[in-house]
């Protein structure tokens, strides 16, 4: 299952994004309102829950400074990634869109790709106000 979000133009340099979504802290601001609880793990690794949804844990996988940041499950019984993917397009603007990819049977894919897609959209469209 592929995922993506819209393109959100954010008025910071490509490497200010980067600076921003690297430190997983930050993803507390870009979670919904319906965040149950959100918490730092490690460098890198966090944990978040939505209310009704069962927790889930990311860690960073992979960064390229100042245009990809890879965040996968860590553990659980699902694989998936989100990446952010980062185009500046002048010096002080720049576009992000986020994309999910995870193997799932297709009744898991059919139950969670609307809040799944909703997800990744909040997170997008966030990330402007927060940095």
């Amino acid at each position: 299952m592929n995922l993506e979000s819209p393109k959100v133009t954010v008025n910071k340099s490509a490497q200010d994004v980067f600076d921003f979504l690297i430190n997983v802290e930050n993803f507390e601001k870009l979670m919904p309102e319906n965040i149950s609880k959100f918490e730092v793990l490690d460098e890198g690794k966090f944990l978040f829950a939505l209310k009704g949804m069962p927790e889930i844990v990311l860690k960073q996988k992979e960064a390229i400074s100042p245009n990809k940041i890879v965040l996968g499950a860590a553990g659980g019984k699902l694989d998936f990634s989100l990446v952010g993917d980062i185009n500046e397009t002048s010096g002080e603007q720049s576009e992000i869109q986020l994309s999910f990819t995870g193997d799932f049977n297709p009744m898991m894919a059919m139950m969670i790709k609307g809040p799944i897609t909703k997800f990744i959209e909040t997170l997008a469209t966030n990330i402007p106000n927060a940095i």
